[in-house]
């Protein structure tokens, strides 16, 4: 009987923070695997720039006329 508040607890932790966060995580994945030459994307950091070519695990990035190679994992679903 003890147990029960502590369960609840971790119940409404698991439904409010976790869950949420697993989902969103998916989406991003997702998104970034779906990416492709043309489209126009926004950097984790910040930096704004259409896509010139997809590799593995990388993408070229033409941004104010200079190009950058960074990790897929750096693009933001934003």
């Amino acid at each position: 009987m003890s147990f029960l508040p502590l369960i609840m607890i971790v119940l409404v932790m698991y439904l409010f923070f976790f869950r949420p966060q697993m989902k969103r995580r998916k989406e991003e994945g997702k998104f970034r695997s779906e990416v492709k030459k043309g489209n126009r994307v926004v950097l984790t950091s910040g930096i704004h720039g259409k896509i010139l070519e997809v590799g593995e695990s990388y993408i070229i990035l033409e941004a104010e006329n200079c190009r950058l190679k960074v990790e897929k994992s750096a693009i933001s679903k934003e």
